[in-house]
């Protein structure tokens, strides 16, 4: 019997459909499986197993934090019934076809199936498929030349898993005991998310401690005698002092000479290929960054589209790109597909990245809107435009500038003017921004309609939105393409951060501020971006899995000796303490603390007993005390996180006395 693996369910049907014909659907133990003839093909639920501590090192007040430094790890089954059914199938098989995605993880859910069946069919025969779209050709192609396992790549997955289940728990057991943190209110620390968090903490006090100062900016707007024609240009220096800014405004006369004048044309070039650090970037303007992700693999493994990732930014030859854009003209990006199709020669834009396993992401089939859910729909579409744009023909645009000076003074204007859209045209995410400067000949003289001084102040670091941290981590080295979405989610999970653009919570700050002070390396890239270099090279075969994982123990070690964890321990509950305040009493202006009693939590005046000021908040979900303060009551605003998302609650004064109003309108419409 033939046993292939893929790595989920919709994989596996749609491979067997492919492969064979009379395929039939099974089911044994609450899990389907497809059969024809003398092949099976079975789809995994991703990792079957799991790495943990024994259950020795489950108590975290009496187990030693360094003990799980070098604590044992096993392996735990976590989908007992896929395992039992792969068991039963490997002993009538005498070939195993591992068919899950290829790439570290793919590699090592594989080879993970692969040691549950060699455990009852050691000697059974293995074989590799690698693809790169779910489509017949590609997976006809790829079953028509197999090749082997690929170990080493299997291993890197695997060091990962190891080196962060050993950093995260034993950071975050140590800060979480540290901080008298326990349960459900525990402080996560992690290899990438602690080093990421402190980009976002350090940004926000950027914006908090910025100190806006004051500058000047000269426009006038100039008219040409001969059409009346007029345009807007701006003083060449931006001025710090007030007085030298009313001098030079002041010496601007009614007239202007044309001393400069460039005009040229230039060509925009298309937009790269999409890798999964840019669809990840470009996809945030519709949705989070993990649930774009997870819509792309929807439509990976449904066939619209290639891997979705992949590092790679330069199509490769064998890919036969007009041979996609014919089967797009024939769904609804048609009238984009023959915009392409018209060229003389397709040449497709390049990224500068090149690698070998997975090609950029583009479209592998025409979908239906009709067939899709809207997000599904938004990202096809993503995919579909910026694919086509790749493939389209250069934006034209028409550039002049002009240097005019009046008294002395120099202004200027740049205009520019889309002379050929291009492929521009199809990909419609960028907005084309045109200004019309009139044609202007060099000693030309121009009459000054109007002028005026603007006093401006300079602005603070913008906040991240989720496509910019992205492109960040990937800068920095902070995971890898695979993780970095997933790092956003836990951190909002864990309540860290909150909105778009990103904001840190209190707790946020208070973790950073300590780990920064007691423990620097844990929220620096530096050792996270080593130990990501070092499991490359496991992949490689340059490094065995074993000395990249004892180089992360003795990191951990180190930090371990040189902490001061008294001084971590009471900087962070001094810290953590913010958290809890509100705002000042509107009674006694005391400071408004979050309490608990045995009917739930509400805000309490630290004034208690002599002031009795409350105020309620909902049962469920993770109070976020934010730094936005209300204009009323000089409250701050709180947001409620429940289940990945959050809400504001805003001003609980405000809200409060909202809630009031509506019940007493509610009991007078009773009484009529």
């Amino acid at each position: 019997m033939w046993l292939i693996i893929t790595e989920k369910y919709n994989t596996a049907k749609r491979i067997a459909h492919i492969l064979f014909k009379n395929v039939k659907g099974k089911r044994e133990s609450g899990i389907s499986y497809f059969t024809s003839d003398d092949a099976v093909v079975v789809g995994l639920k991703g990792h079957v197993v799991q790495l943990d501590f024994p259950e020795k090192y489950n108590n975290w007040t009496k187990v030693p934090v360094t003990s799980l430094i070098r604590g044992e790890i096993v392996k735990k089954i976590t989908e007992k019934k896929i395992v039992n059914l792969l068991k039963k199938l490997a002993k009538k098989a005498d070939r195993v076809t591992i068919a899950t995605d290829y790439d570290r993880e793919g590699e090592l859910i594989g080879v993970e199936a692969l040691e549950i069946i060699r455990s009852v069919n050691p000697d059974v025969s293995v074989d590799r498929v690698r693809y790169s779209a779910i489509t017949p050709r590609d997976i006809r192609k790829a079953f028509e030349s197999p090749t082997s396992v690929d170990f080493a790549l299997a291993d890197a997955a695997e060091a990962r898993q190891i080196i962060d289940l050993i950093w995260g728990a034993t950071l975050t057991r140590f800060l979480s005991r540290a901080s008298n943190r326990l349960g459900k209110n525990f402080l996560s620390v992690g290899r990438v998310q602690s080093p990421t968090l402190r980009l976002i903490v350090e940004r926000e006090k950027e914006i908090e401690n910025f100190k806006p100062e004051p500058y000047w900016e000269i426009f006038a707007t100039f008219e040409k005698s001969d059409t009346g024609e007029s345009f807007l240009a701006k003083h060449v220096t931006r001025f710090d002092d007030e007085i030298q800014a009313v001098q030079a405004y002041e010496r601007i006369s009614d007239e202007g000479i044309a001393i400069k004048v460039t005009e040229k044309v230039v060509q925009e070039r298309p937009p790269s290929p999409f890798n999964t650090t840019e669809f990840l970037s470009a996809a945030s303007q519709f949705m989070s960054p993990s649930r774009a992700m997870n819509v792309a693999e929807n439509l990976y493994m449904n066939g619209l589209i290639s891997y979705p990732r992949t590092d790679n930014t330069v199509y490769p030859p064998s890919l036969n790109l007009k041979e996609i854009v014919k089967q797009l003209s024939k769904g609804p990006f048609s009238k984009e597909a023959e915009l392409v199709l018209s060229r003389d020669r397709i040449i497709p834009a390049r990224g500068r990245t090149k690698s070998e396993d997975h090609p950029p992401i583009y479209p592998t089939g025409v979908a239906d809107k009709s067939k899709l859910s809207n997000d599904e729909w938004k990202i096809y579409e993503l995919v579909v435009r910026r694919f086509l744009a790749t493939l389209a023909e250069n934006a034209v645009w028409e550039r002049r500038h002009v240097v005019v000076e009046s008294n002395g003074e120099r202004l200027e204007a740049r205009g520019s003017i889309a002379v050929k859209l291009g492929w521009r045209e199809i990909y419609t995410y960028w907005k084309v921004k045109e200004t019309y400067v009139p044609p202007v000949v060099e000693g030309e003289v121009l009459k000054v309609k109007d002028k005026r001084l603007e006093k401006k102040m300079t602005s603070p670091p913008p906040r991240y939105s989720p496509g910019q941290l992205i492109r960040l981590m990937e800068k920095l080295g902070l995971g890898t393409k695979s993780t970095r979405h997933e790092i956003l989610k836990k951190l909002l999970s864990r309540t860290y951060i909150y909105g778009n653009p990103i904001k840190p919570t209190k707790v946020a700050v208070a973790v950073v501020n300590s780990l920064s002070d007691f423990a620097d390396v844990i929220t620096k890239p530096d050792m996270t971006k080593m130990l990501e270099e070092e499991m490359d090279q496991i992949a490689e075969g340059k490094l065995t899995k074993e000395k990249v994982v004892e180089d992360s123990r003795k990191i951990l070690e180190e930090i371990f000796k040189t902490t001061d964890v008294e001084k971590l321990s009471q900087s962070l509950k001094q810290e953590l303490r913010q958290e809890l305040d509100v705002g000042p009493c509107p009674e006694c202006e005391k400071e408004l603390v979050i309490r608990k009693s045995k009917k739930g939590r509400f805000i309490g005046c630290s004034g208690y007993p002599n002031c009795t000021f409350t105020l309620p908040l909902p049962k469920n979900g993770r109070i976020i005390v934010t730094g936005r303060k209300c204009k009323t009551h000089s409250l701050k605003m709180i947001r409620i996180s429940s289940k990945g998302s959050s809400w504001s609650l805003g001003c609980p004064y405000c809200n409060y006395l909202k809630w009031i109003e509506m019940r007493d309108k509610e009991g007078k419409k009773e009484k009529e």
